[in-house]
């Protein structure tokens, strides 16, 4: 099967499960590992909202938790069209996928890939500590 139909299909399955009772609006992920390991994840809100986490950095921890520690891939889809990972989940997929693509989906036969150095140009990752303690930076 087509990875990239097969993640869009799991990432629509996970935002039907979006907990968003607050904006309303759903967000599914699916992400796979580089051993071929599929997981997904939906936005949960909160209502304080700080403890709100995203569909991608569900999927991203869960992958983790279970000891997988690098992204091949991970696909995003929400309620409207071309919704794409935040800020904070471009940073969370910097730490774990830095070579991943990234599919901005619509439906599983209209979605767009992406780098990571296209949607985080210039980002900081874990070598960019590494050389400040070397004292390179």
């Amino acid at each position: 099967m087509d990875d990239n139909k097969d993640l869009i299909k799991k990432a629509i399955e996970s935002r039907d499960k979006a907990y968003v009772p607050y904006s309303g609006f759903h967000v599914g992920a699916a992400l796979i590992t580089e051993d071929g390991s599929i997981y997904t994840g939906c936005n949960i809100e909160i209502a304080s909202y700080s403890p709100t986490i995203c569909a991608e950095r569900t999927a991203i921890f869960k992958a983790i938790s279970e000891g997988h520690k690098s992204i091949k891939k991970i696909a995003v889809i929400g309620d409207v069209e071309n919704t794409f990972p935040c800020g904070v989940c471009r940073q969370v997929i910097r730490e774990f996928g830095k070579d991943a693509t990234i599919i901005v989906a619509n439906s599983e036969d209209e979605y767009k890939e992406f780098t990571l150095e296209e949607l985080l140009p210039n980002s900081f990752g874990p070598e960019d500590l590494a050389k400040a303690k070397k004292g390179d930076a």
